[in-house]
């Protein structure tokens, strides 16, 4: 796997793919790297974001909430 910062190239998402037993035809090796690419910059985003005063999904409850029908 690249590095968060190199660009996977259409080979190498064609051998990922193969590799996780999906295999792609030719014309579809750019349009898979570049998606891979796209979920890489987000991932990333998502890395960098402070969630330290966030509670952990466990305290959520929904039950709790109070609805506001005013808009």
């Amino acid at each position: 796997m690249p590095s968060p910062s190199s660009e996977p190239t259409p080979p190498e998402a064609a051998r990922w793919a193969a590799r996780a037993g999906l295999p792609l035809p030719v014309d579809r090796h750019a349009a898979v790297a570049a998606t891979a690419q796209h979920i890489h910059s987000v991932v990333a985003v998502l890395r960098e974001l402070d969630f330290a005063d966030t509670p952990p999904a466990t305290a959520y409850r929904a039950e709790q909430e109070t609805h506001d029908a005013a808009v």
